[in-house]
């Protein structure tokens, strides 16, 4: 059975949105539980200007503590950049994995990074083969691949286009990300089987908002068609800024409660997910949008 992987988004995805500003040492407190929980991938911040998205202004100095502090075993650290000058702030202060996309909706394109889709691949695919360059793992991403709260549907074509110029640059791991939660599992399926149907060697990543609740069956959808890594956040927090809509990712103890259940991932402290999941909604005094960390997992017994 193929390992699948986890890609913790909380600090970028579930933060970027919140009004109040967590504090550099408290973010972490969180980051250093994740690192060190079994997960494989935590995605630290983005770099983007800090007027912008003021939740995202220590993304440097907390990649720099992470990194100064980084064990033997602990989760590679990924951030998403918009551009080259994020791709420099990034090799700067320690980035692992690059995330960096272009979104399929020409309006949240522009209002994400001021520039069309057509722009925005060509910028891109250059900046990804430069952290590529510089010897570090890239994964690119197809934003509103299923859907837009501006423009609503948009087409497979268009999707698929985007994928196509990542696969001619030789770029091969791929997010395909529902920004506005449209998505539905025959349409996540058919999306996923159409990159492999390109490029059966690629690596295929579902970012899944749950908008419309239906994002655990999207991310099972996603995982039988081929997919063999998923993003997801603490609690269920998150949402993009720049979208119609901003609601909650599939949450990490969630999904990682799911797979133990079938005898998958029990390398992964699922309690440790838990309790940073808890600390979060203690800090912003809400309930997030999560259920284990709510009501408890449903105790595995061992194999005999």
């Amino acid at each position: 059975m193929t390992k699948i992987l986890i890609h913790e988004v909380g600090l970028r995805d579930g933060l970027q949105v919140e009004k109040q500003v967590v504090p550099t040492a408290t973010k972490r407190d969180w980051l250093t539980r994740l690192m060190r929980s079994g997960v494989d991938i935590v995605q630290v911040g983005s770099f983007v200007h800090p007027e912008k998205v003021p939740q995202m202004a220590d993304t440097d100095e907390l990649f720099r503590q992470a990194t100064a502090g980084k064990q033997p075993g602990d989760a590679v650290l990924s951030g998403l950049v918009l551009n080259e000058r994020g791709l420099e702030r990034g090799l700067a202060c320690g980035v692992e994995m690059f995330c960096m996309g272009v979104s399929a909706s020409e309006t949240h394109s522009r209002k994400n990074t001021g520039m069309g889709t057509e722009d925005a691949t060509r910028r891109i695919v250059l900046t990804a083969l430069e952290a590529q360059k510089a010897g570090r793992e890239v994964q690119v991403s197809v934003q509103s691949a299923f859907g837009c709260g501006f423009e609503g549907a948009v087409p497979e074509a268009r999707v698929m286009s985007i994928v196509d110029a990542y696969l001619n640059a030789g770029l091969t791991s791929i997010s395909l990300a529902d920004t506005a939660g449209h998505a539905h599992p025959a349409q996540v399926t058919a999306y996923v089987r159409g990159i492999l149907e390109r490029e059966p060697a690629a690596r295929v990543t579902a970012h899944i908002h749950n908008t419309y609740g239906v994002g655990m069956a999207n991310v099972y959808a996603a995982l039988n068609a081929g997919a063999t890594s998923i993003e997801s956040s603490f609690g269920g927090l998150g949402g993009c800024p720049f979208t119609k809509v901003a609601a909650g990712n599939v949450a990490t103890e969630d999904f990682v409660h799911a797979l133990q259940r079938d005898g998958q991932r029990s390398d992964i402290k699922l309690d440790t997910l838990i309790q940073v999941a808890r600390d979060v909604a203690t800090f912003l005094a809400r309930d997030l949008p999560g259920c284990v960390y709510k009501i408890g997992p449903i105790a595995v017994k061992a194999s005999a």
